[in-house]
């Protein structure tokens, strides 16, 4: 559990690296990530390669001490190389091409950079092949940042034919799974599909459903390419890459397949700006979700079932979200603590020190454009020396998974049948339920083998099929508890509505299906009541479905005097040794809670109390962390007696403590006054 910083050494008189280093060590750090923007400065010309001073700064970090993480450089091809090959740019839907400026702009299917990138990162592989102080590699950087996963040129065009023809084999099947007789769409041959390019109307569901999924393999595909020529150089090596939070168009779970761990990058105050519906409060602004933030930190976990790093943390004040407030006291040592909590094994500040050039001048580091220490730095000094007390830690253990399923989200993204829709905020509706509760969650693809866990929740699986609903049924039937979402089974795997109801293959397990759906604006009165307690009402937002019972039992009930009135909303069938509750409507927290503590009930998971918003606890290897993401105090009660590694029982605004005891099932949190 360890604590580092990016560094850019190009950026800085080599006279400076010394004392930059030396305070790094001094600090704590483990870790120093050198090198994914360094392309122009390590070959200013094609052939003319210059290392000496990435060997220098190499030396300065190891005789301390610590270690890197060098990256491959192939965010940003340098402009010397686009003047020569201006066939690697990216293409935008309307065909204008993203042009060189500023990072990112290559494409993936490019021959042209496929060919540069082997060339470069081979010569930094065998360079560094055999060297003491490089523990691993960083590929690339935050694949698919700036909306550069999905490029629409000729060599994208030419890739998604061929990427068609070996999924379909011949256009006759791809015309059948697609359904293409709709509006004259049918195609005589592969090479007649065309990329989704601006057109009068919605593009087909299918068609982009499609493209999203080619432009994911594209970047899998890519990142392979880094991937083999790093281990071919030396196995030992760990090799990782970066993802971004709440990021849709790439599926992580492909891409981390061939990785050692995964990472990714935490900004927790722009998160809260620029990746929610709702706006953030005062509290978030200065330390953001919880879990938000938490979701992430499951998913890339998850990925791989092993520990992750977060391979930059916010330092302090960012420049990329729409406002930029400083962050509480103690925020990004929080920060810190939150991730390792959920299973990091490193936090990589980013960065060691403002930028006096470019786009990311008012991007803090944790030390002032000066070399004075800025506000992170203490935060990071703390942060090294509490988690190298707490000590080592394994890996952490879920009770509960959560289906998060990137084809789903793709899918609903073509058709959200409502401006409010958003798969990620469902995902959170459920997800952040279930930690308001303090169970550790799995964020898992739908092909997760699930009998390891006790209970299962999949807010919207939207595409299912025959072999996923044979799954859960199984996993039902063996004694699992499951918890589905609205929007679950209504279309096939081609993005195609089902000629049976919604939901589809599911309907038996179910025991129910969907009548009628309808979306709502907040304007609209939405109210569901227990069908076996009439006073007990809860609050949906955004989606509603009927449902028409078979052999499940009703749950809840529309209460409103509309033409849902006392029509059924949610229901629970047993099936084998388990059950599945079926909740066709979005949920508001109270509801999201009454459900989920529900599901833990049956499936005997051990659970807190419910917590305030703003405040988490976690279990790790025997340890239990209690965060707190707000600027109020709160008093941690137990019948424990445990021993406070860091802190006590009162967690101060935006402070953490950390207990050398499993608490989870026997504590509680209360506001002080």
């Amino acid at each position: 559990m360890s604590v580092g910083a990016c560094y850019f050494p190009e950026h800085w008189p080599s006279e400076q690296w010394e004392r930059d280093i030396e305070q790094m060590a001094e600090a704590g750090l483990e870790y120093v990530r050198m090198g994914e923007f360094s392309w122009g400065v390590l070959e200013p010309e094609r052939g003319t390669f210059v290392f000496d001073w990435l060997d220098e700064a190499l030396e300065l970090i190891g005789e301390r001490g610590m270690e890197a993480v060098l990256c491959t450089p192939t965010a940003t091809p340098p402009k010397w190389l686009v003047d020569e090959r201006p066939e690697i740019l990216q293409t935008e839907p309307d065909g204008t091409v993203r042009q060189h400026g500023s990072r990112r702009h290559y494409c993936y299917n490019s021959d042209a950079y496929r060919e540069e990138t082997k060339r470069v990162v081979t010569r930094l592989a065998d360079r560094y092949a055999d060297h003491p102080y490089v523990a691993g590699w960083q590929t690339d950087n935050e694949f698919g940042c700036h909306r550069t996963v999905r490029c629409y040129c000729d060599d994208c065009a030419a890739s998604f034919r061929d990427w068609l023809q070996e999924r379909y084999g011949d256009v006759e099947s791809l015309n059948d799974a697609w359904g293409t007789t709709f509006w004259s769409q049918t195609y005589n041959s592969f090479d007649a599909v065309d990329p989704p390019r601006p057109t009068p109307a919605e593009h087909h569901p299918s068609r982009l459903l499609d493209y999203a999924r080619f432009s994911s393999d594209s970047v899998v595909d890519y990142n392979r390419l880094h991937v083999d020529l790093l281990a071919d150089a030396n196995d030992d090596w760990f090799l990782t890459h970066n993802f971004m939070g709440r990021f849709p168009t790439l599926n992580a779970y492909d891409v981390s397949a061939d990785l050692d761990f995964v990472s990714w990058d935490s900004y927790p105050t722009g998160f809260v700006q620029d990746r929610k519906q709702t706006e953030a409060t005062t509290d978030q602004l200065r330390a953001g979700d919880p879990d938000q933030v938490g979701m992430d930190h499951d998913l890339y976990r998850s990925a791989l079932d092993r520990p992750f790093w977060v391979m930059e943390q916010q330092p302090g004040d960012v420049n990329w979200p729409p406002h930029c407030p400083q962050p509480g006291d103690g925020a990004m040592r929080l920060w810190a603590h939150h991730a390792t909590a959920h299973g990091a094994d490193a936090v990589l500040y980013f960065r060691w020190r403002r930028c006096l050039e470019g786009q990311e001048q008012y991007h803090a580091g944790l030390l002032k454009q000066d070399g004075e220490p800025d506000r992170g730095y203490h935060n990071a000094v703390t942060a090294a020396s509490e988690l190298s007390a707490v000590g080592d830690a394994a890996h952490v253990d879920a009770a509960v998974a959560v289906v998060f399923d990137y084809d789903s989200l793709w899918a609903l993204e073509a058709q959200p049948h409502a401006p409010e829709f958003d798969y990620w905020e469902l995902q959170e509706t459920f997800y952040g339920a279930l930690r308001a509760r303090g169970v550790q969650v799995d964020v898992v693809p739908p092909e997760t083998t699930l009998e390891d866990y006790e209970a299962v929740v999949a807010p919207a699986l939207h595409l299912v099929t025959d072999e996923l609903a044979n799954r859960l049924t199984a996993y039902v039937e063996a004694g699992g508890e499951l918890l589905l979402g609205p929007r679950t089974g209504v279309k096939d795997n081609a993005n195609k509505l089902r000629p049976e109801l919604q939901p589809g293959p599911l309907a038996p397990l179910v025991g129910a299906t969907v009548d009628q759906h309808e979306s709502l604006p907040p304007t609209v009165d939405t109210r569901v009541r227990r069908s076996a307690d009439a006073d007990q009402q809860y609050g949906f937002r955004t989606w509603a479905e009927w449902l028409d019972l078979s052999t499940a039992t009703p749950l809840l009930a529309y209460d409103t005097d509309g033409i849902e009135a006392d029509r059924i909303a949610a229901t629970r069938n047993a099936v084998g040794d388990g059950s599945l509750v079926y909740c066709g409507v979005w949920p508001e927290p109270a509801l999201a809670d009454d459900l989920v503590t529900s599901l833990l009930g049956r499936a005997n998971v051990s659970h807190s109390d419910r917590l305030p918003d703003g405040v988490r606890v976690a279990e790790r290897d025997g340890r239990t962390w209690v965060t707190n993401f707000t600027s109020d105090t709160y008093r941690v009660h137990t019948d424990a007696d445990p021993t406070w590694i860091i802190g006590d029982a009162v967690v101060g605004g935006f402070d953490v403590a950390v207990a050398d005891a499993p608490l989870v099932e026997r504590l509680s949190v209360q506001k002080l006054e």
